[in-house]
């Protein structure tokens, strides 16, 4: 007998004060769905998923769950109000007994419980309402950026999760790794239609473009019959025009139908300039170093970068990448060492905390009160690149409507603040951008315009960025924080850095002499995994450890729990949900044990057969 749907939605209709959001609505969550949700900024996901997770009410239209299913939404602005720490939000919803999950999700996440909701950034808010809903384990989650604010490491973590939970789950992200590595369903909203593939996000892109392609076919083929019609009315003989009204009427309602075909929006119309080319040497810095309140973020550390780099910076939250970015770039002087700068300098800088924004200042204020784009005696016109534009073209550029020129920057999404700071960077010539985090919110094909941009633009390019795709497809050169300072320079995106880390590591701990080695690491070629094993396989024997003490960690926190000699006869619902708990841990601890053995002595065996 076939199981009941988690949660169907059905003739949903929704509209906010203008134009449908949706119309007549279907949708089905299966049990074990794992979902991506995608579409443009501004299309309607994040609102769809609170209809789903029934924090919005419809205009028409009815949603219904299974008998018994519990469903978990993530937050984006969770309200804090009333609780004295993070830990205390993120377990609001369980049971005291219960309360060490939130430990062991904060642990993963990388986040302190004891943390106070008042002074907290937005992304330790967002971390806490992710470990609320982890903790709580519903049987359906609705995640919506949840990777926003995690580092790579914490992405890693959370993926690992949901990879192995058994709870249904749709995700909204724009992590290509993470939706490719997790997702076997594709819900698409164009238009205020929503489209439904049983294949994960890793061939959405082939689909979106095969749906576009037959529309444009379509819309071609319509527009060539209509053209034909209306050359017969004009010319038809009019004796006859009585007996063929009909195929008037047919005409009227071809271009009715034409009429009725919505619009595809396009990308928006971001360019960089690079302006006056900078001298060879963009950046020197020899032996600097930095440290605050005795913590070392940057070791003595020297580079050279030159025009044309793009230079991706990667490592946990806190550990110094952008301190090194402030350094570099002569906001902040060094404790040790010295910078030269090249010639011809101009610096763009995209912050992370889009601090260049004033929450209250309208769209349109944003831009003519910028001293860059400030246009002497006109109130409404900004400089862009060195041309005059009207303020309400430039923003159209960047997909903004005319009724939100004047709103404040506070009532726009996440999405819509990052392009309106791109829109103000990339207003002004420079040859050096500096962009930390900039892809947080961003929607793909904004990330894709924003990649090419890069690649096209003629200046050098440092970027802070949690997104192993855009890394992949942007950086030249990898410069990875590893703690205590230490910096390490790789070739190449992340994936190259994930490859050569391992080859590295083992020649850090047994530096061998010149004469001894069987095969010098030039003659290898730098970048290669450690011998017999593969790429994948060498990526996992580095990430088992991390996971193999998470899970040890874990093992311990249910095992204090459960030496409580009252639990079963107090409890016993709970005690048979943490000894479930207890089992799936102790098993994936004996697996990943076995597993990293086995790839140790792989890698172990191959060393020694070419030694």
């Amino acid at each position: 007998m076939a199981r009941a749907p988690l949660l169907q939605l059905s003739g949903i209709s929704l509209t906010f004060g203008g134009d449908p959001v949706f119309d007549g609505l279907d949708l089905v969550v299966q049990q074990g769905d794992r979902v991506a949700l995608v579409g443009r900024n501004g299309s309607g996901k994040s609102t769809l998923m609170k209809v789903m997770a029934g924090l919005v009410e419809p205009d028409h239209g009815a949603r219904s769950l299974a008998p018994g299913v519990t469903v978990g939404y993530m937050e984006q602005d969770p309200v804090m109000e009333g609780y004295a720490t993070l830990g205390d939000f993120a377990a609001s919803g369980l049971d005291p007994a219960e309360s060490y999950k939130v430990e062991m999700v904060a642990e993963g996440l990388k986040f302190d419980p004891a943390g106070d909701p008042a002074t907290a950034s937005g992304g330790e808010r967002r971390r806490a309402a992710l470990a609320k809903l982890l903790a709580e384990g519903p049987e359906l989650m609705l995640l919506d950026e949840p990777t926003n604010h995690l580092d790579i490491e914490a992405i890693a973590w959370l993926e690992e999760e949901l990879r192995t939970t058994r709870a249904g789950y749709v995700l909204i992200s724009h992590d290509r790794a993470f939706l490719r590595a997790l997702t076997r369903a594709t819900l698409w909203i164009d238009r205020g239609a929503v489209r439904r593939q049983e294949k994960g996000f890793e061939a959405f892109e082939d689909w979106r473009d095969a749906v576009w392609d037959a529309e444009d076919v379509e819309r071609h083929k319509l527009d060539r019959k209509i053209k034909a019609e209306a050359r017969w009315a004009v010319e038809g003989i009019s004796a006859r025009r009585k007996r063929n009204q009909g195929r008037v009427r047919a005409l009227h309602a071809l271009r009715d139908e034409r009429s009725a075909m919505v619009r595809r929006e396009g990308v928006a119309a971001m360019a960089l300039d690079g302006g006056q080319k900078s001298g060879k040497r963009v950046i020197e810095a020899k032996g600097i170093s930095k440290a605050y309140d005795g913590r070392t973020l940057v070791a003595p550390f020297s580079i050279r970068i030159e025009r044309g780099d793009r230079i991706a910076f990667v490592g946990p939250n806190g550990i110094g990448k952008t301190t090194l970015l402030k350094l570099l770039t002569g906001e902040i002087e060094s404790d040790t060492g010295e910078i030269v700068h090249g010639t011809n300098l101009e610096v763009a800088v995209f912050d992370q905390a889009r601090a260049q924004l004033d929450p209250e200042m309208s769209l349109w204020d944003s831009l003519t009160g910028s001293p860059e784009m400030r246009v002497s005696g006109a109130a409404d016109q900004v400089m862009v690149r060195g041309q005059p534009r009207h303020v309400m073209g430039y923003l159209k550029d960047f997909l903004f409507a005319e009724a939100q020129a004047r709103a404040p920057v506070r009532s726009l999404s996440g999405g819509e603040k990052a392009r309106l700071l791109l829109a103000r960077i990339m207003a002004r010539q420079s040859n050096l951008l500096v962009l930390d985090e900039p892809t947080n919110d961003l929607d793909i094909e904004t990330l894709d315009l924003l990649q090419d941009l890069i690649g096209d633009y003629d200046g050098t390019v440092l970027l802070v960025s949690h997104d192993r795709d855009f890394l992949d497809r942007v950086a030249t050169r990898t410069l990875a924080f590893e703690g205590q300072g230490r910096i390490d320079a790789y070739p190449g995106g992340w994936s190259d850095y994930r490859r050569q880390r391992p080859e590295m590591e083992r020649q850090a701990r047994d530096p061998a002499p010149q004469a001894a080695q069987s095969e010098p690491a030039h003659a290898r070629g730098a970048g290669q995994a450690p011998a017999g094993l593969s790429f994948t396989e060498s990526h996992r024997l580095a990430a088992l450890p991390d996971e193999i003490a998470r899970l040890e960690s874990e093992i311990g926190k249910l095992e204090q729990l459960m030496s409580d000699p009252q639990l079963y006869t107090r409890e016993p619902e709970k005690f048979t949900k943490a000894t479930d708990a207890l089992t799936t841990r102790q098993t994936r601890l004996a697996e990943a044990e076995a597993e990293w053995l086995a790839l140790e002595e792989k890698s172990e065996n191959a060393s020694r057969q070419t030694g």
